[in-house]
Parts: structure tokens; sequence; C-alpha cells
């Protein structure tokens, strides 16, 4: 791992067939000389199988070659519908990624390492790594507009990121300010920091541990078996997750996941965005809300004995005017170590905020304290943090 903070801090169609293809180095997958075409995800590998004939998927699978190389989730609209970029732009990223490795442990060892390792490796020998952004569909690369409702929703909600916002309760903070959940399928995604994901098997389930916040246990229906979800009434922050195989390939659905918004003073009633902010360009202050209609499908494909091709179809009618598809590369990592992520333990910021926010009113209320500018210091958390130095018009 790169990193890792034991406190919170408020802070992814088919080819032709007659297309021809330019290959890379040591990579399995090809990249089409149509640069805005996204070809099905390759099957061609053929993994090995436990010892219960399953698919071995087993291993560590951390994601943080993501956001190192500056794949973003939203896509660069300066990018336009191109799911891949040029070789000029793959060099640029080659070179990024070589400077960012030369740079790992130069500051020291730990937790004061800096840059990276192994990351110029992945740019050159992975198709991925050549690509835009996570988010594919829709085919632009930008996220469907957000229903009235939900759009409504959204810019009534409150939590630790929303400029100009005063604090009083609990109910003031997202799921994540509070060390409760990133929310999913935003879980799923990398982060800032502790991007390690692990899986398990066992006879009839599939674990995915997660290094932040949330691990799943997915029951494994039978070759015509067809698992029942909860009742409806019944949800999780990870939601409830029931996977099947489609040949090589391992298929997770997901409902139940706590449906709400956090617009609300009723905490009971209070969701966990399905996007977060701290994913890398998606949308700010993590107040999306979320309908008891959400749902995802995920398919886990091996490309290859060390990657996995991770793909989320994500549709909630009620907040999203269409549904949307990510899709990312898992890169096996045994040697990833796990740290227990200590964040609740050490939260202090959500009772830091609410007493320094009523002082603060109260000093105003008393003119002690002259009333604060209307940049309170969250206005930064509306503008996009991250961006990718390779995308046509980025300085």
């Amino acid at each position: 791992m790169r990193s890792r903070r034991l406190t919170l801090r408020f802070t992814t169609a088919a080819i032709a067939a007659a297309a021809s293809f330019l290959a890379l180095p040591a990579v399995a997958e090809t990249i089409p000389t149509d640069l805005t075409v996204l070809p099905p995800t390759p099957t061609d590998y053929t993994p090995g199988k436990t010892s219960w004939g399953d698919w071995d998927f087993t291993g560590t699978w951390p994601i943080e070659n993501l956001p190192d190389s500056r794949i973003l989730f939203v896509r660069p609209k300066s990018y336009g519908k191109r799911v891949w970029i040029t070789d000029a732009e793959w060099q640029k990223r080659i070179e990024n990624a070589k400077k960012s490795d030369q740079g790992f442990s130069a500051e020291g060892e730990g937790l004061n390492a800096g840059g990276t390792q192994g990351l110029e490796d992945w740019v050159k020998t992975s198709a991925f790594a050549r690509r835009t952004s996570m988010l594919v569909s829709p085919a632009d690369g930008q996220l469907p507009a957000l229903t009235p409702q939900g759009d409504a929703l959204y810019k009534a909600g409150r939590s630790g990121w929303v400029p100009e916002q005063n604090f009083d309760w609990v109910d003031d903070f997202d799921s994540w300010d509070r060390c409760i959940s990133r929310g999913f399928p935003a879980s799923m995604f990398p982060f800032r920091y502790n991007n390690g994901i692990r899986i398990w098997q066992s006879p009839g389930f599939v674990v995915i541990q997660l290094e932040m916040l949330g691990n799943r246990v997915i029951p494994i229906a039978k070759p015509g078996e067809k698992l029942p979800h909860w009742p409806g009434q019944v949800e999780a922050w990870m939601g409830n997750s029931v996977g099947h195989w489609e040949g090589k390939t391992l298929v997770i659905e997901t409902t139940n996941i706590v449906s709400g918004d956090e617009a609300t003073h009723d905490a009971s009633k209070r969701a966990a965005s399905p996007l977060n902010m701290a994913t890398q360009n998606v949308p700010p202050f993590n107040t999306i809300p979320m309908s008891p209609k959400a749902k995802t499908v995920e398919k886990l494909t091996m490309v290859g004995p060390n990657a996995i091709r991770y793909e989320v179809t994500y549709d909630d009618p009620e907040v999203f005017t269409a549904p949307w598809t990510a899709q990312l590369e898992w890169t096996r990592k045994s040697d990833y170590q796990f740290f227990e992520y200590a964040c609740h333990e050490g939260d202090v910021q959500v009772r830091n905020y609410i007493t320094s926010s009523r002082a603060h009113r109260a000093a105003i209320a008393a003119g002690t304290t002259p009333p604060e500018e209307p940049d309170d210091g969250r206005a930064r958390f509306a503008r996009q943090f991250d961006f990718d130095p390779v995308a046509p018009g980025h300085d």
C-alpha cells in the first residue's frame, strides 16, 4: 500500500470482426484502431478451479493503480467519446508513472514514503492503463443527469463537505463522515488511500473483503438455482448480494441497499451516496440520494493470471435518468498488506465540528466575532480535485 490513515479526515460494444488492432507488449487484450470502441471483456483466459469446482478468484487485488495513474472515474470531457488514449498520451502516462516510481521511499519509509511502486510496469503492460475513464456507459463517459427528485435531494443534502453549512448534530454528516460506510457501490471504487480488496471463497460463498469500511458475504447459486433477495424492508449498507456463475464470469446482483437521502433530519432514514467524492472526479458533497429501487449487477472476469476485469452497472430510476456502467481492473498483489482501519475510534472530527460551529455562531450573535465570509473554506469541495495530466487541453 502507498499510504494509510487511521482517523477520518474531512477531505470505470462489441467490436466489429473486421476491425484491426494495435498490439501491446505483454498484454492479452488489444486496443481497437477506433479509440471510441469498447470491445467486450476478454474471456479467453481460463483460471484454475477450487477443490469444489468453482473458478478460483482468491487473492489480494488492490486497485491503487487506477488513482495513481490518474484514470478518473468520470471521463475528462476533452476526450469526447474516446475509450482509449492515443499512443502519444500513453507515452506521457508511462513517463508520469516512471517519475512516480522514482520517488518511492525517496523521503523515507513506511508512512513517509513518497511515490509509487511498480506503476510504470503496470502502465506499460496493462491494456486498461490506456483507458480514458472508469465510466464506460453512457458512451461519453459522463454520469446521466439526475431526475428532478434526485437533483432536489442532492442539492438539499448535508454533509461535512457542503459549503456554508452549520453543524448541530450527527444528522448533519454523511455516513462516511461518521465512519459507518462509504456506501454502495461507492465502496467498490478507488479512494485516496486504503484501496485493498481481497477475495475469499468457500463452497457456496464468495467473500469480498475491503480495506476500508465494508465486507461482503455473497452466497453463490448452484447451476439452475435462483437465490432470493431479502424482503424489501430489510436493508444493509452494502446491500443484499447474490451471485452465480455465467461461464467463467462471476455475476453478482445486489438490491436492498440502505435507502434515503442526506436532506432528512431523521438519522434512521439517511442513506450513503452511491458515489463518494473521494473517488476521482465524481459529483461533490456525498449527498446523492438512493431510492429503494437502486440495484447493481457486477461482473468479475479474470482476464489474465494477475488481473480481474470488474464491471458494475448501477440503476436507480428514481435518482438517475438512466443506468450507468463502470469498468475497473483489479491487479493481483500478494504482498499487499491490510492494516486495521480504526476510523471510528479516532473520529473526533464530528464532535469538534459541532462544538466549533455552535461556538462560532454564538460569538457572532454576541457581537464578539464578525460574520464569516461567504467562503467558509469548504467551497473548494465544489471544485474538481483530480485531473488526468495526459488529457487534451490539460497543462
